[in-house]
């Protein structure tokens, strides 16, 4: 198994690409070795020295670091990500399930046709550039003209996100919908 590593533009955060689906559709992102405890693998990430999150993507695995350097880190969590495949155990324990992207949304019922536009641009402009990176975006709500967004994986903590969200996603958001007039992350 031969498992590929790209950079992304947060320098705490790589992405691993084992070269076959890891959750599919959806996202899981895990925060401490407590959280973990719905998967396996991210247990084992977890038990690596400087590991402070991991995110599963459709066929990827983002891991960030606290600490310490990739060239120390990465050896251990290509082992980890590469045991835990071979040994065609499941990603996530019964019963746990992918984080969808409507769960505790917020909008008012007049504004659902906005934010069907919003839900649309995201997964069709949005989401796969991020995911390129080894993120997610996921849409949170609309309120008032401001529309909440969480970002997970290397875009949670990036210091290019400011950016990404400000004149990315507001530009192209406040393009198509002049409803939308600012883009805040929760």
């Amino acid at each position: 198994m031969f498992i590929q590593t790209e950079a992304t533009p947060n320098p705490s955060t790589l992405k691993f690409l084992p070269g076959e689906t890891v959750l599919g559709e959806g996202t899981r992102e895990f925060t401490s070795f407590d959280a973990a405890g719905a998967s396996p693998l991210a247990r084992a990430l977890f038990s690596i020295d400087n590991v402070s999150s991991v995110m599963f993507g459709p066929d990827f695995v983002s891991v960030t670091k606290s600490g310490g350097e990739w060239q120390h880190l990465k050896p251990s969590i290509l082992g980890a990500i590469m045991e835990h495949f071979m040994s065609g155990a499941p990603l996530l324990n019964d019963g746990e399930t992918p984080v969808l992207d409507d769960e505790d949304e917020f909008f008012a019922p007049e504004d659902a046709e906005t934010v069907a536009t919003i839900k649309e641009l995201l997964e069709t402009r949005v989401r796969p550039a991020v995911a390129g990176d080894g993120g997610d975006i996921t849409f949170k709500g609309f309120k008032d003209g401001t529309l909440y967004l969480t970002m997970k994986g290397a875009c949670s903590g990036c210091p290019s996100s400011t950016a990404t969200l400000k004149h990315g996603i507001q530009n192209l958001m406040t393009h198509f919908l002049p409803e939308v007039r600012a883009v805040e992350q929760i």
